[in-house]
């Protein structure tokens, strides 16, 4: 934690060390609020009120002194830190030509405080392994916003690429493209998380971008997103898969029927390109609430009844 308590102002640090930031999850900063600490099971409000010029403050340090630099990042939203920590941004939007050139006036951030919990995706494994190939199922992670599911995938990450000798797995070559640095937190090329031994990881690239460069260069047994959502994940994915290599993704969702009513991610099951389709709910259990076997029609009849998807 004193890696994000750097950024802050002193009054800040003193008041957020009276505190007990072991269980934190996000820290809230809102310009003239008080400063909201988001925990697994509740909320502490802590009674500073943040001024904009606190936020402009903080947002210097983030930027190392030269927000200039980081501009690209701050259009997109948000600034991921060293340790995979990401800042989420809000202000005033400049647009140019449909799209945000500039954000000024800011006022909020959000810090999203990023942990390896190892084991933590044991729940779901026995719904993504094909034990039997030793290989993947192709799956899809969904749940809402701020459930787990990156803290998920980054422990599957970690268990296929060494292996899982006590369900009878053995370690396959995996490539991640980590857009925004949140899985690997990669550093100077080093991984500061540890996604296992057979992992090979791309920074900073669209993802649509990275999946086909780790495909053409480094041959994959399984390639890993997180949070798809755009046309060109999905064409990305169509090629991973049509080249033979199996894929674990997340998107955001709350159910099925909310990626049924999404024409992007729907296309990957109309298509017959996911296995699995597996929910975290707000209690971060696991459910798989899709398996392709079950949703495909058997006969004819079945066929011409088919309205799952």
């Amino acid at each position: 934690m004193e890696e994000l308590l750097k950024f802050f102002p002193e009054e800040i640090k003193v008041a957020l060390r009276k505190s007990n930031l072991n269980n934190v999850e996000e820290i809230r900063i809102r310009a003239n609020k008080p400063i909201i600490l988001k925990e697994e099971n509740g909320e502490d409000v802590i009674q500073i009120i943040i001024t904009p010029e606190m936020i402009l403050q903080i947002m210097q340090k983030i930027c190392d002194n030269s927000i200039y630099t980081y501009q690209n990042q701050i259009c997109e939203g948000f600034i991921t830190l060293k340790g995979g920590h990401r800042v989420g941004i809000t202000g005033n939007a400049v647009m140019n030509d449909g799209k945000v050139s500039n954000l000024n006036y800011m006022s909020s951030l959000n810090f999203r405080i990023a942990r390896q919990i190892l084991n933590c995706s044991n729940q779901i494994l026995p719904f993504i392994l094909d034990t039997k190939e030793n290989q993947i199922f192709n799956t899809l992670i969904i749940s809402p916003p701020g459930i787990g599911k990156t803290t998920v995938l980054r422990d599957v990450i970690r268990k296929i690429s060494n292996g899982i000798p006590e369900m009878g797995f053995k370690g396959i070559t995996v490539g991640v493209v980590d857009e925004r640095g949140e899985l690997s937190a990669t550093d100077k090329g080093v991984a500061q998380n540890d996604l296992g031994i057979r992992t090979d990881i791309i920074n900073n690239i669209p993802k649509a971008i990275g999946m086909k460069m780790l495909i053409r260069s480094m041959a994959p047994k399984v390639i890993i997103a997180d949070e798809i959502g755009s046309k060109e994940d999905i064409e990305a994915i169509e090629y991973a898969i049509t080249s033979g290599v199996k894929g674990i993704f997340t998107a955001h969702g709350a159910s099925l029927e909310e990626i049924r009513q999404n024409p992007i991610l729907n296309k990957l099951i109309l298509e017959n390109r996911i296995d699995r389709i597996i929910l975290l709910d707000k209690m971060r259990k696991s459910h798989l609430i899709y398996e392709k076997e079950i949703f495909m029609p058997k006969t004819k009849e079945e066929e011409n009844n088919y309205v799952c998807f």
